[in-house]
């Protein structure tokens, strides 16, 4: 099996640091400020506070809802979007 080439591992390498990266953002620090403006905004939550709101999201997460794993890797999937919009711009001799 031939060795990848060190700037492909070090592409691979970025990659997955920024998609790691951006999965504790969505998973971690994402779901703070939701709740945190969804206090200011609607009052309440249901639950007892903050770890309820996250009980439930891990849990969610966990099952498999869709709704969930959305939210949580939307910050990736922005990036990726955003990425590929410059991409097409460039190909298309525009940017």
């Amino acid at each position: 099996m031939a060795n990848p080439d060190k700037s492909t591992r070090q592409r691979i390498t970025a990659e997955l640091g920024l998609f790691l990266g951006l999965l504790f953002f969505g998973f971690v620090l994402m779901p703070i400020a939701i709740w945190f403006i969804g206090q200011s905004i609607f009052g309440a939550y249901g639950g007892e506070g903050y770890g309820d709101f996250f009980g439930s999201l891990s849990a969610r997460v966990r099952g498999g809802d869709v709704a969930a794993w959305f939210l949580v890797l939307s910050p990736w999937l922005a990036i990726m979007l955003l990425r590929l919009m410059a991409w097409g711009w460039r190909a298309s001799g525009k940017l």
